[in-house]
């Protein structure tokens, strides 16, 4: 059997509200475009029936196979073993509630064609785009957060944080080896690991749309991010960023 061209990692906590609609889009549109495509959900630990949803929705939709961490771990974690575990030459991440429409992986798989080796979407390249927004503290405290996380960490890119980026598979492989943070605060580490790797990294504007069902408190998480930002600076200082990946083999049979 083939390997895919793509695999599209889906991190999922406490999704079951979610996660069947998440599917059916995401396979819809692999299924209208043609692409030979996996689908990785990657189960942390759920405490709802997601588990369930998901092996029941794979057993009718061969491109949809199931991961599951050893309890919750967090999304950083969640995404790493998804991406590091998929199959695909492109390897990509997006979030349950497919705030960008899955269909939007077009541009990202676009600047991937064109030599990127990380293309990330982008919510603040193009503003219009935001078919809902999110309300104005969030807008307020994700700014300053991607503020912040520009000077601190010398991230030249308007969006950090958004939950939809794409890797070949040798980016993936480097990247997210070397990772260390295990929940909100991943984006800005594989970020800075990328530029510091030598990773051409595209911004790519996408549509976008609020979801109220969002998990994040920009309080509480917003300290945490902060304080995982001083931990790569750390690690940046420490050289944990500057070892060399092993390659991992693919196994369609795992």
């Amino acid at each position: 059997m083939a390997y895919p061209q793509y695999s599209i990692v889906i991190p999922a906590y406490n999704e079951a509200a979610r996660i069947v609609g998440a599917l059916e889009a995401v396979v819809a549109c692999i299924r209208h475009r043609g692409w030979n495509a996996e689908v990785v959900v990657v189960d942390d630990g759920s405490r709802d029936q997601t588990a369930d949803l998901v092996r029941a929705f794979a057993a009718n939709a061969p491109e949809v196979r199931m991961l599951q961490n050893p309890g919750n771990r967090g999304k950083g974690y969640s995404v790493r073993n998804g991406l590091l575990h998929s199959f695909g030459e492109v390897v990509m991440f997006t979030d349950a509630d497919l705030s960008a429409p899955i269909e939007e992986a077009d541009g990202l798989l676009a600047a991937i064609a064109d030599g990127a080796d990380i293309a990330i979407g982008s919510r603040w390249l193009e503003r219009t785009r935001q078919t809902i927004r999110q309300p104005l503290y969030r807008q307020f405290f994700g700014r300053c957060f991607n503020g912040v996380t520009r000077a601190v960490m010398g991230l030249p890119y308007a969006d950090t944080q958004c939950g939809f980026k794409a890797f070949t598979r040798a980016a993936a492989q480097t990247v997210f080896q070397l990772q260390t943070i295990d929940r909100w605060g991943f984006d800005p580490e594989i970020l800075f690991i990328a530029r510091k790797r030598g990773f051409r990294v595209d911004e790519v504007p996408v549509s976008w749309a609020h979801d109220e069902r969002t998990r994040i408190s920009y309080l509480k998480d917003g300290l945490r991010m902060l304080q995982d930002i001083a931990i790569v600076r750390w690690n940046a200082l420490l050289g944990r960023y500057s070892g060399t990946p092993v390659a991992v083999k693919r196994s369609l049979d795992n």
